[in-house]
């Protein structure tokens, strides 16, 4: 005996068919490629120049945002270390960004904001503020745990300065790179080797297109220009370098230490 097809209510049969969408399609998780890596390939330093509160309130409902903020240790209170955004997700803290050859560093990258003041112009000149050793302590730990687990490599760990150099300055000549260098977390100019170079460099500062050419192998790439001239870009250049790896003189001038410094970075690249 049949029965006779009772047409469902259009209500209900809506609702059955968005149950069955709900579930999604069934995905075979059983195979895994090796050929894979994460997706995060940058880490950026950058600091807030502003205290906490403004730093805060910016960073979590403005234009900007990064993942991570670390506290400073102003008025007692201690360091602490915040996550605003997660590290699936893209934050927006690099801006027209380039470095070894990739640009729009958004994408690729976590960026770590420092609570800071950053600059400020005094009758003695420009004054940078330091940053509290307890705050680079928890800076030091956080790139640790973010390099190890996206397994990024040191010359890929930077400064805003590093990929935005005509227009930032942070995070400023007091940050200590060579504290990181120490821990293994950046690339840093071998000692003997920049000793060399200045021996070779002395009386004999190689010509402007030469740093111009070591800058973007360095990984400044298009952001340094190739006109062989000491034009404002270029001094720009010179000076995040500078700010970088001889943070006592910074006016991007080229010199026989500068030349030193960049040969030591990138000798034997082509």
């Amino acid at each position: 005996m049949k029965f006779p097809r009772i047409p469902l209510p259009p209500l209900l049969g809506s609702l059955l068919l968005l149950a069955a969408c709900a579930t999604g399609p069934q995905i075979d998780t059983r195979y895994v490629s090796r050929s894979q890596d994460s997706r995060v390939l940058f880490i950026v330093l950058h600091y807030t120049a502003n205290d906490f509160q403004t730093s805060l309130g910016k960073l979590t409902a403005g234009q900007v945002s990064a993942h991570y903020l670390v506290s400073d240790s102003r008025d007692g209170k201690p360091v602490r270390t915040y996550r605003l955004v997660d590290e699936t997700m893209r934050a927006w803290h690099a801006g027209l960004s380039e470095w070894l050859g990739h640009v729009q560093l958004n994408a690729a990258s976590i960026g770590i904001e420092l609570v800071n003041d950053g600059w400020a112009d005094t009758p003695q000149g420009r004054v940078y503020e330091p940053y509290p050793p307890e705050q680079i302590e928890a800076v030091v730990a956080l790139v640790k745990d973010i390099s190890r687990r996206h397994r990024i490599k040191p010359e890929r760990i930077v400064g805003h300065s590093d990929v935005q150099p005509h227009m930032k300055l942070d995070p400023g000549p007091l940050f200590p790179w060579k504290r990181l260098a120490d821990e293994g977390l950046i690339v840093w100019p071998d000692a003997a080797r920049v000793a060399d170079g200045r021996a070779r460099f002395a009386g004999n500062i190689p010509p402007v297109a030469w740093f111009q050419e070591r800058l973007a192998v360095h990984g400044f790439g298009s952001n340094v220009p190739r006109s062989g001239q000491l034009d404002e870009s270029t001094c720009n250049v010179l000076s995040a370098f500078q700010m970088k790896y001889r943070p006592r003189l910074y006016d991007g001038t080229p010199d026989e230490e500068t030349a030193a410094l960049l040969s030591a970075l990138t000798e034997g690249s082509p």
